[in-house]
């Protein structure tokens, strides 16, 4: 019976132990990311995510089909204008060589011994012509044959860096198909996308700077290409900024944030006339736009957090986006902590930590 009662008292205090683990562990408070709300001033910057791009991109091929002997260069590698990058098995390219070569020799002396004989009046004008149309024929068949030879061997066209390679030795390069791809990349390209609503504030001259978290720098942006056709989807243009690379430290595909200072050169109207910058209404602040959540019914609302730690749902209505902010007409005021990264894992009065 004690064994028993010693067992119980046992197994209840396990169960006790574990509960309070669980108890403990389901208040444990929630990380999330906050960022206090500010007043959505009249000079802050739009904010977008772009892609860095080449500034042209170069396909290079062979002419006619072949097995690829060697390709001499690799990706990422930087190559100058004429030099050598890939060949291809030259066997029948010679051979042709060799029997035009002989085709060629053997015309021109047949031109030689034959001319004699015209000068002496022993043939006659039809065949001279003849005779010498054969030597254009073996002329004309040399040169195909040169130019064969010559195209198994592949030489870059302008310099710049191999940004793909496509094909390897031992295999089959068709016409045309790409064997390595040159970048340019001594300036590259930021490409982003613009609501159809901003575009009118952007101009070829808008300042703009450019960050790069992959290599931790950031760039003064150029000149501004904008897109002149919208996405169907998302009414978005695709807008581009040109930024000098000399160094070379952009490479294509790395992801940029870039800041669109809306000052003095982005508030150009239409015909490059300075136009006055939308007010923003004093009071009003601006959030994410990822912050805005929408409720079954339709009404929005963020995840506000209080004096105590907890996050709560907070109504708000929203009124104009720039970039990846929204302005907050009501619900929240400045000073307002609001959830930015997160929100997923809240339910009302969650306890947070941030």
């Amino acid at each position: 019976m004690k064994i028993h009662y010693v067992l119980g008292l046992s197994l209840a205090l396990l169960f006790a132990g574990c509960g309070q683990q669980t108890q403990q562990r389901e208040k444990a408070p929630t990380r999330v990311r906050t960022e206090v709300v500010a007043p959505a001033s009249a000079d802050q910057s739009q904010s977008y995510v772009g892609v860095v791009e080449e500034n042209e991109a170069t396909a290079v091929s062979f002419t006619s089909m072949g097995t690829v002997r060697r390709v001499l260069v690799s990706e990422g590698q930087s190559v100058a204008r004429g030099q050598l990058l890939a060949e291809l098995d030259d066997t029948q390219a010679r051979n042709l060589l060799d029997g035009a070569r002989a085709s060629m020799t053997q015309a021109e002396d047949a031109l030689a011994r034959y001319g004699q004989l015209h000068e002496k009046g022993s043939m006659t004008d039809a065949q001279w012509v003849e005779v010498q149309s054969k030597v254009a024929q073996a002329r004309s068949q040399l040169a195909v044959a040169e130019k064969n030879l010559a195209d198994c061997r592949l030489v870059a066209p302008v310099s710049g860096i191999v940004g793909r390679r496509n094909v390897s030795a031992g295999e089959t390069a068709m016409p045309s198909q790409a064997v390595v791809t040159l970048l340019d990349i001594t300036s590259v390209k930021v490409r982003f996308s613009v609501p159809e609503a901003e575009m009118a504030a952007i101009t070829p001259q808008s300042p703009t700077s450019i960050q790069v978290e992959a290599i931790g720098r950031e760039f003064q942006g150029g000149r501004i290409e904008k897109g002149v056709q919208a996405d169907a989807l998302t009414h978005t243009y695709d807008v581009r900024v040109r930024v000098d690379n000399k160094e070379r430290a952009l490479l294509p595909g790395m992801v940029a944030k870039v800041a669109l200072k809306r000052g003095e050169a982005s508030n150009l109207g239409k015909h490059g006339i300075a136009q006055p910058l939308l007010s923003q209404g004093g009071g009003e602040v601006s959030v994410p736009l990822t912050s805005v959540q929408r409720r079954p019914d339709g009404s929005l609302f963020v995840w506000t957090v209080a004096a105590d730690n907890t996050a709560h749902r907070t109504s708000v209505t929203i009124g104009d986006s720039r970039g990846n902010r929204v302005e907050v007409l009501t619900g929240i005021a400045e000073g307002t902590r609001v959830v930015t990264e997160g929100y997923q894992k809240l339910s009302e009065g969650t306890a947070v930590i941030y």
